[in-house]
């Protein structure tokens, strides 16, 4: 008599295949964290194999379930699901987990892997992603969806470890999602009770259920004998579907499982386990003890039908979209546009032109531009970290988001600027919004870890970030940036924007706006700047876009005595210098470098126009840390900044005490020429 097999058998396979591959990945890598990724495999296949609307034929699908290992160090979990539900990561992918130019690397990255949504790693940073996920998700339901076309209707699924749960980012995510009634979220937590130190209790005590609860969360249980049964996890997430809020499933795992002697052991967190013991393992788990990366003909079952599903979940929603186009076709011209992150015609024209010449902080000037792009860019969704009125963020044509308003377009973040800046993060990563993020230049202290990742990840999110110097003047040097430009400007792929004038402000916005491959930030000021006449003498702001540019030339350009370099509000005591070194009889170009970042895009024929190399006296002028103003100086210049912390006085104070008037510059560079 022939013995039927199961789909549940199959699938119980398939969890131990996962298991064998998250034990060899490691081990052949010699490095990699396999207990983790053992444990969590009846989690990751249930997830992607039964409850995830996803088609791996067509990752970027716009409306497929997002999934999220936020705990990105159990990578070869995610690597081993991809490979197993027809994604295109092979086998030997999996092979050459951790190797130069491999597609499995050693934590996730987005755009390296298909099928990997975010980039992972730095614990709470994925959580939070996350969120912004779920929030884009909901917004764009609110725009889109009519009665009988649900065209956005997705969840983002994550997965969280004890050491997501500890990290700040994590609960002021948690904390705002719970606040918003974010209902397409659903996370489990891996409550392994195990660290790299040893266990949790070490450092961990708090009641993770009671404190999700409070926030705002539908929290559910399963034990260890629930976590192992496929069924169970199924009915766990049918259950947060039905709720109106967040969902917290807390899954009381054993690390390493189901390994005799590595089980619940810190060693396995993150080691591989030895031949030894992972020859144990596969016994144990029915698995050839003789062979590695080994992956059984009859998954093959499984992967063929989750490709199906998956093929059928898409073409049903294309064929619901073709419906939709027909009923509502400039909705649907709308939806194409804005995933694509096409921008509308005319979008950038009758932006304000600020020819009166008043003098305006950066800050103000940037508050007029948003509601200009506000109109213009329906799909401009962002707000401050509690500071709206000082950044000048409030969109006045729109509303604020809340769990009763989802089409608000307004972000009230609250004093969670780690937070904001990530889940600005996770809008961007999911598409069809334009988003940002406000708050004090200093602050980006708060934010540093989600600003490099969305370096990293090349994603254009947008950062209003005012107060930007000494010029804050009363409030002290706690709120007055000084060390940040030059630590920012470090980051690769970041773009930094400080503006000098309104003009300039308003190129800032457009080229934010267009830009791509890293995010970008505006640097703005709190006191007032003069708004240039852009005549023949000022070059037109529209040179922004090349980063620095000859902004006021010297009297005789071929022959110039020296060069001065400066952005934002210096520029102005710049041009003040310049005129009083020409009433001397020396020729002095004036140099706005607004952007490091999209100058050392140039080319450098650009670049050596704008700095002659044979003009070798050149004087930085920038209210904050010198450091990397070597590189445009030269050796025969110098750097005028602050290489200490600021002072409480009034700005016009600080700025003269500091150096920062025409006079000063003037003496300094007269010091330079000998």
């Amino acid at each position: 008599m022939t013995q039927t097999v199961t789909r549940q058998e199959h699938e119980q396979l398939l969890v131990n295949t996962i298991r064998g591959l998250a034990m060899d990945g490691p081990q052949k890598a010699n490095s990699g964290h396999p207990g983790t990724a053992m444990a969590l495999a009846p989690i990751g296949w249930t997830l992607y194999g039964r409850c995830m609307k996803h088609d791996p034929a067509q990752p970027h699908w716009v409306d497929r379930d997002r999934f999220i290992l936020s705990c990105g160090h159990a990578c070869i979990l995610q690597y081993s699901l991809l490979h197993l539900s027809g994604y295109d990561v092979s086998r030997d992918d999996l092979i050459n987990f951790r190797q130069w130019g491999s597609k499995t690397p050693g934590h996730p990255e987005v755009g390296h892997t298909p099928g990997v949504e975010t980039t992972t790693g730095p614990l709470g940073q994925g959580f939070a992603h996350a969120v912004g996920m779920a929030l884009a998700e909901r917004f764009l339901a609110s725009e889109f969806n009519r009665d009988g076309f649900p065209v956005v209707d997705h969840y983002t699924y994550v997965i969280a470890s004890d050491g997501d749960l500890m990290e700040g980012v994590c609960c002021e995510a948690a904390s705002i999602a719970g606040h918003l009634e974010l209902s397409k979220l659903i996370v489990f937590w891996d409550d392994n009770k195990i660290t790299i130190e040893g266990e949790t209790e070490l450092a961990f005590t708090e009641d993770v259920d009671a404190k999700f609860q409070a926030m705002g969360w539908h929290v559910q249980r399963l034990d260890d004998s629930q976590v192992n049964d496929l069924d169970a996890i199924s009915q766990a997430v049918e259950a947060a579907k039905k709720d109106s809020r967040p969902s917290l499933i807390s899954c009381r795992t054993h690390i390493a499982f189901p390994s005799p002697n590595a089980i619940d052991t810190a060693e396995s967190h993150g080691s591989p386990l030895g031949d030894k013991e992972i020859a144990l393992t596969k016994e144990r788990l029915g698995l050839p003890t003789d062979q590695t990366f080994h992956i059984p003909e009859e998954t093959k079952s499984l992967t063929e039908a989750t490709l199906k599903k998956g093929e059928k979940a898409r073409q049903d929603w294309e064929k619901m979209f073709a419906d939709y186009r027909a009923a509502h076709p400039e909705l649907a011209d709308r939806f194409d546009a804005w995933h694509k992150g096409e921008l509308p015609q005319g979008w950038n024209q009758g932006l304000p032109d600020f020819k009166d010449g008043k003098a305006r902080a950066t800050r103000a000037s940037s508050g007029e531009v948003i509601q200009a792009l506000a109109e213009r860019l329906p799909n401009l969704i962002g707000g401050s970290a509690d500071l709206a009125g000082s950044t000048k963020t409030l969109m006045k044509v729109a509303t604020s988001q809340s769990k009763d308003n989802p089409g608000g377009r307004n972000l009230h973040f609250g004093i969670r600027e780690h937070a904001m800046a990530a889940m600005v993060n996770g809008m961007e990563l999911h598409g069809g919004v334009i988003p940002f993020g406000a708050t004090f230049f200093v602050f980006t202290d708060y934010m540093r870890p989600s600003l490099r990742l969305a370096a990293l990840m090349e994603q254009r999110s947008i950062f209003v970030l005012t107060h930007d110097s000494i010029g804050l003047g009363e409030d002290g040097p706690t709120h007055q940036a000084v060390e940040h430009l030059p630590s920012l400007r470090m980051i690769p792929n970041l773009v930094e924007i400080r503006p000098c004038d309104a003009h300039e402000v308003r190129q800032a916005w457009v080229e934010a706006i267009k830009h791509k491959g890293g995010p970008v930030l505006l640097v703005l000021s709190r006191q007032d700047c003069p708004t240039l006449n852009r005549t023949a003498e000022i070059a037109t702001a529209d040179n922004l876009a090349k980063g620095a540019y000859v902004l006021s030339d010297g009297q005789k350009p071929d022959a110039l005595d020296g060069i001065l370099i400066s952005s934002g509000y210096e520029v102005h005591p710049c041009l003040d210098a310049q005129k009083e070194l020409e009433s001397e009889g020396l020729s002095i170009r004036v140099v706005s470098m607004p952007s490091w970042g999209l100058f050392a895009a140039q080319s450098q024929d650009y670049r050596n126009s704008v700095f002659p190399p044979g003009v070798r006296k050149r004087l930085s002028v920038e209210a904050a840390a010198t450091f990397g103003w070597e590189r445009y100086i030269t050796d025969e210049g110098a750097a005028h900044g602050i290489d200490r912390f600021g002072a409480s006085a009034p700005w016009e104070t600080n700025m003269e005490k500091f150096g920062f008037t025409g006079a000063s510059i003037a003496a300094k560079m007269r010091e330079l020429l000998g």
